[in-house]
């Protein structure tokens, strides 16, 4: 058997066509190349959301994410692992999407919030990787090409309206977005609270103490003014990049990871411990008042004419880190 080498699946994913293989390109990304990177990266992109005031507020009267932030961390975790693992295909990644479309239809959420979110999402991984030096290599601009195509997909089936078409579309909505929205808010801050709690008790209780000191440390300046915070000390903000940078020296001279690493290997999500359906996990709140005309995931170039069959067969639920061929 040949040994693959550190570059294999970079070339790999230049063989993919960008659009038509954006499902491939983001599984060899978050699964193989980047898997702790991209969850940090897209950790971050949620949490930024927390700043605009009209998502802070809204997620903190639902107390998800400050009464069941643990859940909460997990179900999304899993949701957006199941549709990039499993693409938009019916099967547990088009259950995935549809759950989430059903928890988003209970609220009065507006367009713009909703591409923001998105921009998050296809904005933070290149800026984690790339910008700040984070990644053990940069991602190409085939690549994030990639990236920005999957986003553009799972946009479109979210129902959401003007999509930027490119990266620098995304990365200027977001720019342009946080500089008009980002504010301080009860809600925003009390679910900021939460979050910053949960990633500490990720860590022996010890640390706790400088865990929080460095979640602190890798948030830039707006955030921390927003939700008005103490600044991070010069020696924390300069320790944290340089122990970043050291860690991407590191992962750079180890093998390549053959097997994958999924959302449902991360030992931090503890909500399932006898497995789960993608179908059926997430929150259950009342119906929106607000009319919802049209189902953003049963859109006939989804489902063609026959509409959407509803969730697939689920012979026995997935034990999270037990499926044979996700085992990392």
């Amino acid at each position: 058997m040949t040994r693959m080498k550190r570059f294999d699946l970079r070339d790999e994913i230049h063989r993919l066509d960008p659009e038509k293989d954006c499902v491939r390109i983001m599984q060899i990304l978050q699964a193989h190349e980047f898997p702790w990177d991209m969850g940090r990266a897209l950790g971050i992109a949620l949490y930024r959301t927390y700043a605009v005031p009209s998502i802070g507020e809204l997620l903190g009267r639902t107390d998800e994410f400050t009464g069941n932030t643990q859940k909460r961390y997990d179900d999304t975790a899993l949701i957006l692992g199941d549709m990039v693992r499993h693409g938009f295909e019916p099967g547990k990644g088009r259950d995935a999407l549809r759950r989430m479309n059903q928890m988003h239809r209970s609220y009065d959420i507006s367009n713009d919030d909703y591409r923001y979110v998105l921009s998050t999402f296809v904005v933070m991984p290149v800026r984690w990787l790339n910008d700040y030096g984070y990644g053990w290599r940069s991602l190409s601009e085939h690549e994030i090409s990639g990236i920005t195509h999957y986003y553009r997909k799972l946009g479109k089936y979210m129902g959401i309206k003007d999509i930027p078409e490119t990266y620098e579309g995304f990365r200027e909505l977001l720019d342009t977005y946080e500089a008009e929205h980002f504010a301080y808010s009860e809600g925003g801050r009390a679910v900021s609270d939460s979050t910053l709690d949960l990633m500490v008790s990720f860590y022996p209780e010890r640390l706790s103490g400088p865990a929080r000191k460095f979640s602190m440390a890798i948030l830039d300046d707006s955030l921390i003014e927003t939700f008005r915070y103490e600044k991070p000390s010069k020696v924390w903000r300069k320790g944290a990049d340089i122990a970043m940078k050291l860690r991407a020296k590191v992962v750079r001279r180890m093998k390549p990871r053959e097997e994958p690493f999924w959302a449902s290997d991360n030992p931090n999500i503890r909500s399932y411990p006898n497995g789960y359906d993608p179908s059926r996990i997430g929150t259950f709140p009342a119906s929106c008042p607000v009319a919802h005309n049209v189902d953003p995931v049963a859109h006939q170039d989804l489902y063609g004419a026959g509409g959407d069959p509803g969730p697939a067969e689920q012979e026995q639920p997935i034990e999270a880190g037990s499926d044979p061929d996700v085992r990392a």
